[in-house]
């Protein structure tokens, strides 16, 4: 089963739930700032995504730049950072079986398919 992490609020994502509605494929949508991950749930993301935790991190977030921007942080403390504050993750996430993409751009949706 397909499922997207997705922020309703941002356009990218509406634009990555169009997408999937347009090839007619069934699929889960996880609000994941009303849902948010947990640690096991994020770390299992970035690994299918391929991604270091700090290049999934939206760092012109204020909350980045007041909180954690300049720090040394561990892999932990980053995933930590984010499971905590969620606007913090990058969006939206499309996740097939054991592969995953931030679909920026939403064309990247094709690569797990």
């Amino acid at each position: 089963m397909i499922k997207i992490y997705h922020n309703p609020r941002c356009t990218k994502s509406r634009q990555g739930v169009a997408f999937l509605e347009a090839k007619g494929l069934d699929f889960e949508v996880v609000k994941y700032l009303e849902d948010n991950f947990t640690t096991k749930t994020l770390t299992e993301v970035l690994t299918q995504l391929d991604m270091k935790p700090i290049e999934l991190v939206r760092k012109t977030e204020a909350i980045w730049k007041s909180e954690f921007k300049g720090k040394e942080l561990s892999d932990a403390e980053i995933i930590q950072a984010m499971v905590e504050h969620p606007k913090l993750i990058e969006r939206p996430i499309i996740v097939n079986n054991n592969k995953a993409v931030v679909a920026r751009p939403t064309e990247t949706i094709e690569n797990v398919l």
